[in-house]
């Protein structure tokens, strides 16, 4: 997957925003303000994605491209490095993961997008 598909499928989740907290290269997606990925532009393309505790250990024992949040709390954030041994459809659902975590945490309120 390259860096406009990643990013065409991320602002396709409901509410789904961005923005440049950090600085340009960071962007930060975001469902009502709460941030469910963080990616930069570069070689090689990674994504931080909210994760299952558990399943993050799990996926980090079955796959290579899958590590320990950079810079994230590494219990609830996975980096997952695109091109390696984690395909489009695995990474599809890793995103629709972290999404659903962050936005089932949503007041009924802030769903309303």
């Amino acid at each position: 997957m390259k860096f406009a598909e990643l990013n065409a499928y991320l602002l396709s989740k409901k509410g789904a925003t961005f923005d440049f907290p950090f600085d340009k290269p960071i962007r930060v997606y975001r469902v009502a303000d709460k941030m469910f990925a963080r990616t930069a532009d570069g070689e090689p393309l990674v994504v931080n994605l909210k994760c299952d505790p558990i399943y993050a250990l799990e996926l980090r024992s079955l796959y290579d491209s899958v590590k320990g949040g950079y810079h994230m709390n590494k219990k609830h954030w996975n980096t997952v490095t695109l091109g390696g041994d984690v395909d489009d459809a695995l990474l599809m659902e890793l995103i629709d993961h972290s999404y659903e975590l962050v936005y089932g945490k949503l007041t009924k309120n802030k769903k309303r997008y």
